[in-house]
């Protein structure tokens, strides 16, 4: 389950507040802090997350900044926590980066001390053992940041995810390659991994990174508008899907017409394809070119989808017309089983064909109709992922395919009346 942590230490004053409720009342998972007093004031259902350095670490050691961190009058504590107490560039920060800090008077659940060698991080691993797994200063759990930049930090962030319940890793380069690396090396670990992003576009890239993603974000947000943006990230995901088992009723061969071909990103599995539909009520599970042809090589990335007219369902229960769909698009890619994913189109192609259309019925006695190619290698799929040819269909057999409830007007599921024929 991914989640995100909001940092504070730099939301500008007069954000702070809107921000901090937007964090709570969208669920956030934590939020992060140098001010103790103000993590105090949030609820339990909140991860209250204290920055703070090492017990007995001297002025300058062992905070957490990121690299290329200014001084700023922050409202969750100032961001240079590498002052010492008195000295911080913000009056929140003040006693709150050094000492000691008793968690569960303080109302911290997490103390984040950054670590840069393998003494730093012993010494981390070692408060968790210490306290029975709770680590750190008077009971708190411990969680370490480490800033990668090079082959040691990289190493040295592999073995922090192995050792400590939450690792907080910066890149400071752009590529994701560390990060592959880092996940790669604590797939077996019980503890999170937690990467700093820069905004939203690169909140999405990190949690599609190896198919699996970090586990969680570290999120600076500038206003509650992106706090709120980022809980529709966190919640965007593709539902399972009921299909239902459609019974042709007739096949007829209606002439040329244009046809569209969707190219997608995706390798498909053989039981996957898109749903299309000429009406919005209904669909049929076109078939991936996962499977053997005998005049052409397989494309597992297409799905011969059917006439320029037809609806096909793509995420957020919204339909998008085969004319709409091109580079850039993203569709549902959907399995025998009801399984859904996000693919990503990478081109469609009209050509005109001469095409066929399919008529079916639910048992509902609801009408389903798809227009295809008229051609032996088109196929769609059956109950059981079988797969059929359509120009072999015949009165009676089987297709498996969605009913929708909703209608449609431009894409979007409306209450209103409308029948198609």
């Amino acid at each position: 389950m991914r989640f995100a942590w909001i940092d504070l230490r730099e939301v500008p004053r007069p954000q702070l507040q809107a921000v901090v409720d937007a964090a709570v009342h969208s669920r956030m998972a934590g939020v992060v802090a140098t001010d103790a007093e103000l993590l105090g004031t949030l609820p339990p259902t909140v991860t209250r997350v204290l920055v703070t350095r090492a017990a007995g670490a001297g002025a300058g050691t062992g905070a957490v900044k990121k690299p290329g961190d200014k001084e700023v009058k922050g409202s969750g504590g100032a961001k240079d926590a590498n002052l010492p107490a008195g000295k911080s560039s913000s009056p929140a920060d003040s006693g709150t980066s050094t000492g000691t800090v008793t968690g569960a008077a303080a109302g911290i659940d997490l103390l984040l001390r950054k670590f840069g060698t393998q003494e730093e991080l012993d010494a981390l691993a070692a408060d968790n053992r210490a306290a029975g797994g709770s680590g750190g200063a008077g009971g708190t759990p411990a969680a370490g940041f480490i800033d990668v930049r090079d082959d040691r930090t990289l190493t040295l962030s592999c073995a922090g995810a192995m050792a400590l319940p939450y690792t907080v890793i910066h890149f400071a380069d752009p590529t994701k390659i560390p990060l592959e690396i880092v996940l790669a090396a604590a797939e077996s670990a019980e503890g999170k991994l937690v990467t700093v992003v820069d905004g939203l576009e690169e909140a999405a890239i990190v949690f599609d990174v190896l198919e699996r993603g970090s586990d969680g974000i570290l999120f600076t947000p500038r206003s509650a508008d992106e706090v709120f943006a980022l809980a529709r990230l966190l919640e965007a995901t593709t539902p399972q899907l009921e299909l239902s088992t459609l019974t042709v009723e007739s096949i007829r061969h209606v002439g040329l017409g244009d046809r569209v071909c969707v190219d997608t990103c995706s390798h498909f599995e053989e039981d996957e394809g898109i749903l299309v539909g000429s009406y919005s009520s209904g669909f049929v599970l076109c078939c991936s070119e996962t499977h053997p042809l005998p005049y052409m090589p397989t494309r597992p990335f297409r799905v011969n989808a059917g006439a320029l007219h037809s609806y096909t369902l793509g995420p957020d229960n919204r339909t998008s017309y085969l004319s709409e769909v091109g580079s850039g698009s993203v569709l549902l890619g959907v399995g025998a089983d009801g399984r859904t994913r996000r693919v990503v189109v990478g081109r469609a192609k009209l050509e005109s064909r001469p095409l066929l259309e399919i008529r079916t019925h639910a048992e509902d006695g609801r009408l389903v109709s798809l227009t295809v190619q008229d051609d032996w290698h088109v196929r769609v799929l059956g109950p059981g992922g079988k797969v059929l040819n359509v120009t072999e269909l015949r009165t009676g057999d089987e297709l498996l395919g969605y009913l929708a409830t909703d209608k449609r007007h431009v894409g979007l599921p409306i209450g209103e009346f409308c029948k198609e024929v």
